[in-house]
């Protein structure tokens, strides 16, 4: 699909190396920016999450993408959207970032897919698996950026969650919020969606289940969650 429409924005994806997914509509529909002053996007991709947080808040955004041809793509996504004069995009990996200022929101639909198969696309790949931005880069970068009551949140497959979270406390940071994400009421969770800050709180913990049954056929929570952006709901 060379573009994909939302409610208030469209994203063309023909030459990104991620297109739009349930994760990334997931994201940026859950985190909470209600406290949140600035926003950094960590590897934007299409620029799907900055423009979600742009229409739902009045911050500034500033949104990295390493990848040349991805960075373009969203540059022209948001060049197009009615908040390009909120959301800045930087063609850099978020290792060379060095930025003046920290951030109150951090959000990432970072590229862990280790136990998968490489893509043979040299792009993709550099997307999908963490070749260039792993785990702990990741961690590494969130713990220089992220402002002292800052939140930071990302979505991951769930078999990835506890190994992420026992490394990011290592890094001083502590999940106080998860979303149990499962595709149908019979299946297990398969992905994750946390928010860390660098103060331990009590834990809050939720599920979600996409479709309640049969293809296409979404359960409310989801439509709540998501009516917002998708033009169907």
């Amino acid at each position: 699909m060379k573009y994909f429409d939302f409610k208030q924005f469209r994203i063309n994806q023909e030459r990104s190396a991620f297109k739009v997914g349930t994760d990334g509509v997931l994201l940026g529909a859950w985190a909470d920016a209600s406290s949140a002053g600035n926003i950094l996007d960590i590897g934007t991709g299409t620029g799907l999450l900055a423009l979600m947080l742009g229409q739902r808040t009045e911050c500034d955004i500033v949104a990295v993408e390493a990848d040349k041809t991805s960075y373009e793509e969203a540059l022209l996504n948001v060049n197009n959207s009615p908040w390009h004069k909120r959301i800045r995009l930087v063609n850099t990996s978020i290792q060379d970032y060095l930025p003046a200022r920290t951030f109150d929101l951090i959000v990432s639909n970072p590229p862990f897919f280790s136990n998968s198969l490489k893509n043979k696309d040299e792009r993709l790949g550099r997307a999908r698996h963490d070749i260039n931005l792993n785990p702990r880069d990741l961690l590494k970068a969130v713990e220089r950026l992220l402002s002292g009551e800052g939140t930071f949140c990302l979505v991951l497959p769930y078999t990835g969650a506890a190994l992420f979270i026992a490394d990011a406390s290592e890094f001083g940071l502590y999940c106080n919020k998860m979303l149990k994400v499962k595709p149908l009421p019979s299946s297990p969770v398969k992905r994750i969606l946390m928010e860390f800050s660098r103060v331990k709180k009590e834990m809050h913990q939720s599920f979600l289940t996409i479709e309640s049954g049969k293809r296409h056929q979404y359960t409310v929570a989801y439509k709540k969650l998501t009516s917002a952006y998708y033009l169907n709901f």
